[in-house]
């Protein structure tokens, strides 16, 4: 018998659990941190002696990043040619 453990991701999660739980990719989420979200609110840096640098590694809100996709605005249909 096989045991299987479930778990839930925290609030704050990193870019594998992100990409896992969002079906964001990589290049979706490194554009979202430089064109849209705003650190401390989608994302934050962190590190061991409460100082973290630029690059320190990130950590990812998981709520904030689900209301940022529920913001988006329909796609606009593009034109279709003859």
């Amino acid at each position: 018998m096989t045991d299987v453990i479930q778990l839930v991701p925290n609030k704050w999660v990193s870019e594998e659990v992100l990409m896992a739980i969002t079906g964001l990719t990589k290049n979706a989420i490194k554009a979202a941190r430089t064109n849209s979200w705003m650190e401390g609110r989608e994302y934050r840096h962190y590190s061991s002696d409460l100082q973290p640098k630029d690059n320190s590694p990130i950590l990812y809100n998981r709520h904030e990043v689900d209301a940022w996709v529920e913001r988006q605005r329909p796609a606009i249909p593009r034109q279709k040619s003859a």
